[in-house]
């Protein structure tokens, strides 16, 4: 795809993310009533599904013949262009009043993600990434930071529950070396928006099990185009499973996480 045509979907990605920034900051600690999906760790308001269906609606309108794939309404639409909507990522974090959810949208072609933004409505901060870079509020990023473990901030949520229930007391003895090995070691929620951060160099590590490609499609890209280093723990991040993500330079093969990642996939 021709960098004109990815800055193009980029622009619309966040004209999307915007037409519900205002309604997400409006509902932000309302205390919306809470349904759940899979078990009762996996919440759902109807602050997403309208926010899935305003954002559906712009994309469809300035992007007509395209596919939406949403967390809330599942895949609508035929066409050459995939969007990949989360509306909103954190929803735990959205419902109990804590600052750290994000609208993410990205865009993919010919099974490459070309364009996407993270947009944080609370801290009103614009992640967005072309095939031409990436940019916070139109400031170009540069995923740097820290080299080794010791000198770096992890953002993760595993374990789990799923992980707990799958790996038992094994995944608990990972925590706990992770926890050791790593400066600060925290469990923020929001996959978009912590690989939004080590994007622009905030953290520095940013590792997760269990995802979909709403959830990392615009952070991947995000990441990758600042610098730092993105990799689909399936294989492909349209495949559900894990992701590792961590600033340029980091020493992945030297780090406790390559070791966590190889027990796991070997267990």
């Amino acid at each position: 795809m021709d960098l004109t045509t990815s800055r193009e979907l980029t622009a619309i990605a966040v004209e999307a993310a915007r037409a519900v920034g205002q309604e997400l900051r409006t509902a932000f600690r309302s205390r919306p009533d809470i349904r759940t999906k899979r078990d009762f760790h996996d919440p759902v308001t109807k602050h997403d599904l309208a926010a899935e269906e305003r954002i559906r609606e712009v994309l469809t309108a300035r992007c007509p013949g395209s596919v939406v794939v949403g967390e809330e309404e599942g895949s609508k639409g035929e066409g050459d262009i995939s969007w990949y909507v989360d509306p909103i990522d954190g929803t735990a974090n959205f419902a109990a009043g804590l600052p750290f959810f994000c609208t993410s949208i990205a865009a993919a072609v010919d099974g490459a993600v070309v364009a996407g933004v993270v947009y944080d409505p609370v801290r009103d901060d614009e992640f967005t990434a072309s095939l031409g870079g990436a940019f916070c509020n139109g400031e170009p990023l540069r995923s740097t930071g820290a080299r080794t473990d010791r000198e770096a901030v992890l953002l993760s949520s595993y374990p789990t529950p799923r992980d707990l229930a799958a790996e038992g007391e094994a995944a608990l003895h990972r925590f706990a070396r992770m926890v050791n090995a790593f400066a600060t070691t925290r469990r923020p929620g929001s996959a978009a928006l912590k690989l939004a951060h080590v994007a622009a160099g905030w953290s520095d590590v940013a590792y997760g099990t269990y995802v979909n490609a709403w959830d990392v499609a615009a952070g991947s890209l995000l990441v990758e185009q600042a610098g730092g280093v993105y990799i689909p723990l399936s294989g492909s991040l349209f495949t559900a499973g894990g992701y590792l993500a961590c600033v340029g330079g980091f020493d992945l093969d030297g780090s406790v996480m390559a070791e966590v990642h190889a027990e796991r996939r070997t267990a």
